[in-house]
């Protein structure tokens, strides 16, 4: 019985390394499903409520397509006025950022040891020739693989929401194996899952207004673009946070009079990230969604090694979703409390 524990233990360590390396390997297929299913997940209740009240299937697909298309297309929009309000910029405020920023790259330079030619600006050092090319290059790669992911998720959405992929059978199966307790606990799962995906795209909506008042307010340029930057980087667990406060500062530094108003500035972008990560979506979260500090942390770098970006934004919804599915069974409660951090 010990020689059977103990082998299975080892396969299990054998195992596991493998299951990631393919998750990293096939991560064009895996990345957009596992977004797929939480996207789906948020729509299944209005597909539920169509059914009953007798509108045909492909009629409900229809409707939340309709609703997902009518979405990115607001998104569309946005990110369309924040790239008009970035072009219209004249060259005065790009004179102005270099004198004000030049002080902080070549601090910067001095420590990595980086040398530019006597008198050549910052902006035509990084800006000219193959380093240009190159920066059009990598927007051109970005913007192929984020258009190929969007297609790849509609798709896999699509599949969801038709029942060709029937994600509540596959966890009958492999999860939880009697039907009646597997339909409670997948309801349970799904129910929660879809509550702290609510809840997080409202503090990341909320945390993204906040930064565009507070940059009309303060009249920092291009209020649109550092909304949406701040609502889309929140998804990333407290990383997103720091990195939204730390490179607005920077921005409104060329801006703000660094005596007292850049202060208030950064005072006030700071307390909404306090007020809405701190405050507001703990409570609004509940101790259902805890997760250890560390253990967010061990995450991140987990699946921003396996997935790069995405793996950033999916990796606290997975890490919730795997803490949810835990709590369904007794024998791991002892897991599940080490990921929500309680004793």
């Amino acid at each position: 019985m010990n020689d059977q524990k103990t082998t299975n233990r080892l396969l299990l360590i054998l195992v596991i390394p493998f299951i990631f390396y393919l998750l990293k390997v096939l991560s064009f297929i895996f990345v957009p499903l596992v977004m797929a299913m939480f996207i789906s997940l948020l729509f299944l209740p209005i597909m539920r409520w169509l059914s009953k009240k007798k509108v045909p299937k492909a009629i409900s697909i229809l409707i939340v397509v309709m609703m997902i298309t009518g979405i990115f297309k607001v998104g569309g929009e946005l990110i369309k006025l924040s790239s008009q309000e970035i072009l219209s910029a004249d060259n005065q405020f790009f004179q102005m950022a270099e004198e004000k920023l030049v002080g902080v790259i070549v601090s910067i330079e001095d420590f990595f040891g980086i040398t530019r030619v006597q008198g050549e600006t910052v902006f035509s050092h990084y800006f000219k020739g193959n380093n240009m090319l190159n920066n059009i290059s990598m927007t051109i790669d970005f913007i192929g693989s984020s258009l190929s992911l969007t297609l790849t998720t509609a798709f896999f959405v699509v599949l969801l929401l038709t029942g060709s992929m029937n994600f509540q059978k596959l966890m009958n199966s492999t999860l939880f194996k009697v039907k009646y307790s597997s339909v409670k606990a997948f309801r349970q799962v799904e129910k929660d899952i879809i509550k702290f995906v609510q809840v997080k795209f409202v503090i990341s909506l909320l945390t993204g207004l906040g930064f565009s008042l507070a940059c009309v307010f303060f009249d920092v340029s291009f209020p649109i673009f550092w909304g949406l930057f701040a609502f889309a980087i929140n998804f990333v667990q407290m990383i997103g946070s720091i990195v939204s406060v730390v490179l607005l500062s920077l921005f409104a530094l060329v801006e703000l009079d660094p005596t007292g108003t850049l202060l208030f500035f950064i005072l006030t972008i700071t307390a909404v990230q306090a007020v809405m990560g701190g405050v507001l979506e703990p409570v609004m979260m509940g101790k259902t969604f805890s997760v250890n500090v560390i253990v967010i942390l061990v995450m991140l770098m987990l699946w921003g090694y396996i997935w790069g970006i995405p793996g950033l934004i999916l990796s606290i919804p997975l890490t919730v979703f795997a803490k949810i599915c835990l709590d369904q069974f007794p024998r791991y409660k002892v897991i599940s409390s080490i990921i929500s951090g309680k004793n």
